[in-house]
């Protein structure tokens, strides 16, 4: 591993992401957007639904932007003949990957400082908790989202072979990650696959914030995320292929 070209790669993707303004807009609009359409739905119904959902819901939005925006983003770099290029220099996989998730890393933290002061400051969202915990629980789910991406980029050849990877990476986790039903109210084999998925814990954390605020099992449920976006990194950079078949 190279510091020199990890920053390298980190700082040619933030120049990538500068010049492309759709791109940019996906990150920092539209998860603010999202959750204040939701907020919107439940602002007239009865009990304070949006307290319920919308901590789930902070930590389900980034997660699938990312998640999205960077195994695309990587992807169009193989499709265009850039990657193989890049892989063809004195540079290790895992600097590949590090400057991408430094760089993503970086925009999720932007987009979760969004996110919150929208969900806190305009939309009343209650929190028991620090604001800026709920801010580092945010990041930690977006970087999740970015490491998934791209281990998911390792395995697709196409922009729209790694769209296709979201039903199988993204959707199980949102359905069982608890925001729908808690998980120890769910079919003891549901609970059990719930508790390998990484984003059940992003949103255990979420809740945890608006409700008791025990600061260690937030911190314990962050350092899990971690692991697994460290180990999701970890398999991509021994996973990813130098050369495009």
């Amino acid at each position: 591993m190279n510091a020199r070209v990890t920053l390298a790669v980190a700082g040619r993707v933030l120049r990538q992401v500068r010049r492309d303004h759709r791109t940019l807009a996906m990150l920092m609009v539209v998860p603010c957007v999202l959750i204040s359409l939701l907020w919107w739905m439940f602002e007239d119904l009865p009990g304070d639904l949006f307290d319920r959902f919308g901590p789930g819901l902070l930590a389900m939005f980034p997660f699938i932007v990312m998640f999205l925006v960077t195994s695309v983003t990587t992807l169009r770099e193989r499709s265009s003949g850039t990657l193989e290029r890049l892989l063809t220099m004195p540079m290790a996989r895992l600097d590949f990957l590090l400057g991408y998730a430094l760089a993503f890393g970086l925009l999720a933290a932007l987009q979760s400082a969004l996110a919150v002061a929208v969900s806190v400051g305009l939309l009343g969202l209650e929190v028991q908790g620090s604001v800026w915990l709920l801010g580092v629980v945010a990041v930690a789910d977006a970087v999740l989202g970015t490491a998934l991406g791209l281990l998911v980029s390792a395995f697709a050849t196409t922009e729209f072979q790694a769209v296709q990877f979201m039903p199988a990476f993204v959707l199980p986790q949102v359905l069982l990650c608890g925001l729908f039903v808690p998980r120890e109210a769910m079919p003891g084999v549901l609970e059990a696959i719930s508790d390998v998925l990484p984003l059940s814990y992003a949103v255990d954390a979420m809740q945890e914030l608006t409700g008791a605020a025990d600061t260690g099992a937030i911190w314990q449920s962050v350092g899990i995320v971690a692991c697994f976006a460290l180990a999701a990194l970890a398999l991509g950079a021994a996973t990813l292929r130098r050369r495009t078949p």
